[in-house]
């Protein structure tokens, strides 16, 4: 029996809610299920994401694969940075100091992202100033 990781939507209409799961391959979304490994919310800004990375990482050593959407959302959370260290062999030291490594630069991407989408703010701002003053200037000349 091959088994997926994939998302099962719940949910009113275009109110998505999503659960990740372990099914089997030749299952149908909606059927029943294996093991729930997490949620997924897209609708809060920003999306929540609640893995348990202990059943992930079982259902990866296992041999499940995970679909596209699954995939991307762990390597959001480093579930799968998690699991190629433990397949490479890495002992739980080396693996908790790359996990924190992880962590710092997603905060300082985070920061980036932050400053940048502040940094469009101002110049749209400014943009609507001068927009807004430049006929002003035209009424006043006449």
């Amino acid at each position: 029996m091959a088994v997926k990781l994939r998302l099962r939507r719940f949910g009113k209409k275009k109110q998505p809610f999503y659960r990740i799961i372990a099914i089997d391959s030749r299952s149908s979304r909606d059927s029943s299920y294996l093991d729930k490994i997490g949620h997924y919310n897209p609708i809060v800004v920003p999306a929540e994401i609640v893995i348990d990375r202990k059943k992930a990482l079982k259902w990866l050593n296992s041999g499940a694969i995970p679909s596209d959407t699954v995939r991307s959302l762990f390597r959001r959370q480093g579930v799968l940075l998690e699991w190629n260290l433990i397949k490479a062999g890495a002992d739980d030291a080396k693996i908790a100091d790359e996990l924190n490594k992880w962590q710092l630069t997603q905060v300082e991407r985070a920061k980036r992202v932050e400053a940048k989408a502040a940094q469009l703010k101002r110049e749209k701002a400014e943009a609507k100033k001068e927009a807004e003053a430049a006929p002003a200037e035209e009424k006043a000349s006449e």
